[in-house]
């Protein structure tokens, strides 16, 4: 009995560690905000930080804060008309990635108005 598990054991240590490091991997990615518009998300960072981190369902869209950092996944939706919700619940946006490109200075501030 005791052969089995001394055989087992590596191999389930090797299966969580792999599993962290995948973890803490595609979080890594995903917490900055250029990688994640790359990669079909929404980056938000807002113009002050929150109190505490947050989560919040915009329109069928789970949106996690964190500080000034906001993600959530891309969904089609205009860009401008998604930062006015996001700036609503929020708080003014300084910067939002679409997976297309930054919104420009003249978008953030028709955004920041619908807040």
């Amino acid at each position: 009995m005791s052969t089995a598990i001394q055989r087992t054991l590596p191999h389930t240590l090797l299966t969580a560690v792999l599993a962290l490091t995948g973890t803490f991997a595609s979080f890594a990615a995903t917490t900055s905000p250029l990688h994640a518009a790359a990669r079909g998300a929404y980056a938000v960072t807002l113009s002050a930080p929150l109190a505490r981190p947050r989560q919040e369902i915009l329109d069928g869209t789970m949106w996690r804060c964190t500080a000034e950092r906001c993600l959530a996944p891309a969904d089609g939706e205009r860009a401008v008309s998604i930062c006015g919700k996001v700036a609503r619940k929020f708080g003014a946006v300084a910067h939002f990635a679409t997976p297309q490109g930054e919104l420009s200075a003249e978008d953030l501030a028709r955004c920041n108005a619908a807040a």
